[in-house]
């Protein structure tokens, strides 16, 4: 069984999706990682030289290329639900988990995160949790179709909910 970790940009998939995963012996990946890693180049980059549109095709090709994989933790993209069919994709293919977040925590990480984000590299400080919580409604309709949606800040206390809702040893 495979286990999406879907949220918006900074909540947390990526570090605590590693964590979770060492902690039930599963595997794991970053769709992000994946995606730069087969077209050798940087979403930043990608999104500069082509547009949003190409990259969510081809973030879909990749979703769906994750049907190959068994007893992973994957990472999505901030906004990989959103788009196609995606997040019906991920719950047909796997168990998803929701890290929510409040505004103020997202914005505060998003501030901090060195990696360059293309949809939020020209906003303010100021700007940002107005622009977090305006895109938040957009997106959370498809965040809150996950299995499990949680606001738990620690691996343990994640994996530890995560054991009491499904089956894992």
């Amino acid at each position: 069984m495979n286990i999406y970790i879907v949220g918006y940009p900074c909540c947390g998939k990526t570090s605590l999706g590693k964590k979770i995963a060492k902690k039930i012996g599963y595997n794991f990946v970053d769709l992000d990682h994946l995606f730069e890693e087969q077209y050798k180049i940087t979403i930043s980059d990608f999104f500069e030289k082509y547009n949003e549109e190409a990259f969510r095709m081809c973030e879909r090709k990749i979703l769906h290329s994750t049907t190959s994989l068994k007893n992973t933790v994957i990472a999505t993209g901030g906004g990989t639900p959103c788009y196609f069919d995606n997040m019906e994709f991920i719950n047909k293919n796997g168990v998803s988990i929701y890290l929510q977040r409040c505004i103020g925590f997202l914005a505060e990480r998003l501030r901090n995160t060195k990696q360059n984000r293309p949809l939020l590299q020209n906003l303010t400080a100021e700007e940002m949790p107005s622009y977090i919580e305006k895109q938040l409604s957009n997106r959370e309709p498809y965040y809150l179709k996950a299995h499990i949606v949680t606001s738990l800040q620690t691996p343990m206390d994640i994996v530890e909910f995560i054991k009491s809702t499904i089956n894992i040893d």
